[in-house]
C-alpha cells in the first residue's frame, strides 16, 4: 500500500478508521514499507516482529502494535498469524498514543475491532457504526503500554554489537570483553548504550533474551529449548524472569 492510497482510504470511506484482516503463514515477510497515516496491527493468534530503524517491537496473540505515520517498518510472522489493520487520521482522535508502542488489548476493544471489519465505515453521527468506532477510539487512548519494545541504537559500532548479541543470546561474554572488542573502556559502553538506547547495557541484552524467547515460543518451541538457546541456567530461572518481566509465566502468557 503506498503512502498516498493510505488517506485516499480514509477520505473515500469519509471516516477515521478504515480496516482489513488477513491472514499470514508462518515465517511470511511484509517487506519494508510505510504508511502516511497511523495504523494499529493487532494479532489475533500468532507473533509478529514489527521492525523499524529505531527498534523492534514484539506482539504477541491477542496484543498489538500502533504505529505512528511516516515509520519505516518490516513485519515477521512467527507462527500463522491472523492479522487485523486499522488505519486511522490521528487528526480525528487526538489523544492516541503520541509514540509507537505495543498496547494490551482489553476485551472490550478486541470486540470492537472484531466489529469494526466487515462493516462500512460511517460518518453520519446518527449511525450505530459511528458511534461503535467512536468508542473504539476512546477505549484504544486507554489501554496499557505494554514493554514489548526493543531500542536499537543507531551509531554503527553499537548497533553491530547488538546484532551480534540477538545473533548468539546464548553466549556467556562479559561486558568487559565486548568493551574490549570495541576498542572502548566498559565505562564508556554503559554510557554510550545508555545514550543510544535509554537502556543499561545489562537491561537491554535481558530484553532481548526475552523477546527472542518469545519469537521461538510462538514457533511451538518448548519453554525448558527457550530458556537454554536465551542462555538461561534453567527453565525455572527463565520463568521467573519472563513472570517478573510480563507478569505471568510463559505457559500463562501464551494461554
Amino acid at each position: 500500500m503506498t503512502a498516498e492510497l493510505d488517506y485516499q482510504a480514509l477520505h473515500s470511506a469519509g471516516a477515521s478508521v478504515v480496516t482489513s484482516a488477513t491472514d499470514y503463514p508462518d515465517g511470511h515477510v511484509i517487506p519494508l514499507h510505510r504508511h502516511s497515516c497511523a495504523q494499529l496491527l493487532y494479532a489475533t493468534r500468532g507473533v509478529m516482529t514489527v521492525d523499524a530503524a529505531a527498534g523492534r517491537w514484539m506482539v504477541p496473540p491477542g496484543r498489538a502494535v500502533w504505529l505512528q505515520a511516516h515509520v519505516d517498518h518490516q513485519i515477521r510472522m512467527h507462527g500463522e498469524v491472523g492479522l487485523r489493520t486499522l488505519l486511522l487520521d490521528v487528526a480525528m482522535s487526538p489523544h492516541l498514543p503520541a509514540r509507537s508502542c505495543v498496547l494490551d488489548i482489553s476485551p472490550l476493544l478486541r470486540e470492537l475491532i472484531a466489529a469494526a471489519h466487515g462493516n462500512p465505515a460511517a460518518h453520519d453521527a446518527d449511525a450505530r457504526n459511528w458511534h461503535m468506532l467512536q468508542l473504539l477510539l476512546h477505549e484504544l487512548a486507554s489501554v496499557t503500554v505494554l514493554p514489548l519494545y526493543l531500542p536499537l541504537p543507531l551509531a554503527a559500532r553499537l548497533r553491530s554489537l547488538c546484532e551480534l548479541l540477538m545473533a548468539t543470546p546464548g553466549k556467556q561474554v562479559t561486558i568487559e570483553t565486548w568493551a574490549g572488542q570495541l576498542g572502548i573502556s566498559t565505562s564508556t559502553l554503559h554510557r554510550l548504550f545508555l545514550r543510544q538506547t535509554g537502556m543499561r547495557f545489562g537491561h537491554w541484552r535481558q530484553q532481548a533474551r526475552l523477546l527472542q524467547a518469545m519469537e521461538q515460543l510462538a514457533r511451538g518451541g518448548k519453554v525448558a529449548a527457550a530458556a537454554q538457546d536465551q542462555g538461561y541456567s534453567s527453565q525455572s530461572a527463565f520463568s521467573a524472569m519472563f513472570k517478573k518481566h510480563f507478569g505471568s509465566t510463559p505457559t500463562a502468557f501464551y494461554r
